[in-house]
């Protein structure tokens, strides 16, 4: 998962851009990049680390210009070099920059092509670098000297034709202006906001509203699936449906973890929908332990499923706590690149409050389990304070599947969900009992705050993959370059070379 924002503006960027990125930090603490234009000149920034670490003063300086472009990275099965980091560049023709967040699930073919007909070569790993030649090569292809609006959505047009799988873009051509689509099914989400300045009226895309509204922009709407907004040097809105036929489905995990509570996403409220989940969840725990389920207390495991646990507390009539503080300088487990250190960094990330678990029946919930190790982790910890018995309740539905579309969950052999029923992941987590979300409940928590959206995309949880183009060989190879094994190669490949180079 990943962040992007967009800025044209009439007045220097780079503050705005910085700290619109740091509004979108909890999509990805891996990487973050930059890119201004000023007087048909780019200057960009990108490294390893999170924002505060990667831009300082000095980089700020050089940032100039009044357009431009930012992305954050979480952690990947690909490299974790800086060269990966985004936004990517290319210079013909007229000079492009890109940031993508999602994941093309036709890359490798497409990087064939680019090499062998469109005489394109790709120097990462990475998707986004193959999605920006497409979109370099079809627009290159027009032959226009100065590009027109039409020009630009018709290179878009060509880019859906021949790009699968998700994508929420932003890019820059050098000199004409800002650039943002989403993918025919709107998997990953972009919004667009707008101020009036007295110089003029100002835009900026990102890809949750708190990115827009924290700096003084008025959300206006969501890119439909398909769509294209472009906005040329002279702060004129052009926009077009570019895909032939579109079939809104969004990404339903955005809401489960992804995405901030205070954040808007196609018309959805995240934490109005969070708060449905711990209602539904709630009525759940009545039908199947019964009124008398005797849990004396129900504790969140921070920070995303606080909103759930919460609603769910009151709707069961028991104590809401907060048991566990969160040190807020470690990384998110699940996409670690080794069990080993996941498994450590628990204890490290949350430490229990000893008087809200002795002696007491305690609920905890979590957003979703992944892997397992973190909740059986978590629950020894409980168990280790004083709690007498530890239930365990998942706002969403078991996760049995591997994510294609842009989050880096690993092999599907990996999940712990994946070939075991409720009651063996109960004991392989070593709870007193386990209940997940039931996927008919969690898709109408999502969809009660926007009726129109007929489809999510749920393929984490039923295996069924929107784009329809998913197989069992491309699943093999997905697992391959994400099992924990080929990321501890990929790890101990980057340390030899840098004791060589060294």
């Amino acid at each position: 998962m990943c962040g992007i924002v967009g800025i044209a503006a009439k007045s220097p960027v780079n503050q705005e851009l910085y700290d619109a990125l740091t509004m979108l930090q909890h999509r990805g603490q891996d990487a973050a990049g930059m890119v201004t234009v000023q007087d048909g000149r780019l200057f960009l920034r990108k490294d390893n680390g999170m924002v505060r670490d990667v831009f300082h003063t000095r980089h700020m300086l050089r940032l100039v210009g009044n357009f431009g472009i930012g992305h954050v990275r979480y952690p990947t099965a690909g490299s974790s070099s800086s060269a990966e980091a985004q936004p990517f560049y290319v210079n013909s023709p007229y000079g492009v920059t890109l940031a993508h967040n999602g994941n093309l699930t036709n890359a490798h073919e497409i990087a064939q092509d680019l090499f062998r007909s469109d005489l394109r070569h790709i120097n990462t790993d990475s998707d986004s670098e193959v999605l920006l030649n497409v979109f370099a090569h079809e627009l290159q292809e027009l032959g226009k000297l100065q590009p027109s609006e039409d020009d630009v959505f018709k290179a878009v047009t060509a880019v859906h034709k021949r790009c699968k799988g998700a994508y929420a873009v932003l890019a820059m051509i050098t000199g004409y202006g800002l650039l943002g689509f989403r993918d025919p099914h709107g998997i990953r989400p972009i919004l667009y906001g707008e101020r009036e300045t007295p110089e003029g009226k100002e835009y900026i895309l990102a890809s949750e509203s708190v990115a827009i509204t924290s700096l003084g922009y008025k959300v206006v709407r969501d890119l439909a699936p398909g769509e294209a907004i472009f906005i040329n040097t002279e702060g004129q809105l052009f926009s077009r449906q570019c895909a032939e036929n579109p079939q809104f489905s969004p990404c339903i995990f955005e809401y489960v973890y992804f995405a901030r509570p205070d954040s808007r996403m196609d018309n959805i409220s995240v934490y109005k929908s969070r708060l449905r989940m711990g209602e539904k969840l709630a009525a759940k725990i009545k039908r199947e332990w019964g009124e008398d389920h005797g849990i004396d207390v129900v504790i969140p495991i921070p920070d995303t499923s606080r909103t759930a646990a919460l609603e769910l507390a009151n709707n069961l009539n028991v104590k809401y706590r907060e048991g566990f503080m969160k040190n807020r300088y470690i990384g998110r487990t699940f996409i670690m690149p080794g069990q080993s250190q996941r498994k450590k960094s628990v204890r490290q990330k949350l430490s229990p409050v000893e008087l809200e678990f002795k002696g007491k029946n305690v609920l905890l919930v979590d957003d979703s389990i992944v892997r397992g190790t973190t909740c059986k982790e978590i629950i020894q910890m409980a168990r280790d304070v004083g709690a007498r018995k530890v239930y365990f309740a998942s706002a969403a539905p078991p996760v049995r599947y591997p994510n294609v579309y842009g989050i880096d969950m690993p092999a599907k052999t990996e999940l712990i969900a994946h070939g075991h029923t409720v009651n063996e992941v109960c004991d392989l987590i070593g709870a007193d009992g386990l209940i997940y979300q039931d996927l008919e409940d969690l898709i109408a928590a999502a969809r009660e705050g926007n009726p129109q959206i007929t489809q999510f995309d749920c393929s984490v949880f039923n295996g069924e993959y929107v784009t329809g183009d998913i197989d069992d060989a491309y699943l093999d190879r997905l697992a391959k370059s994400r099992n924990d094994g080929a990321k501890r190669k990929l790890e101990n490949v980057t340390i030899d070379l840098s004791n060589v180079q060294g």
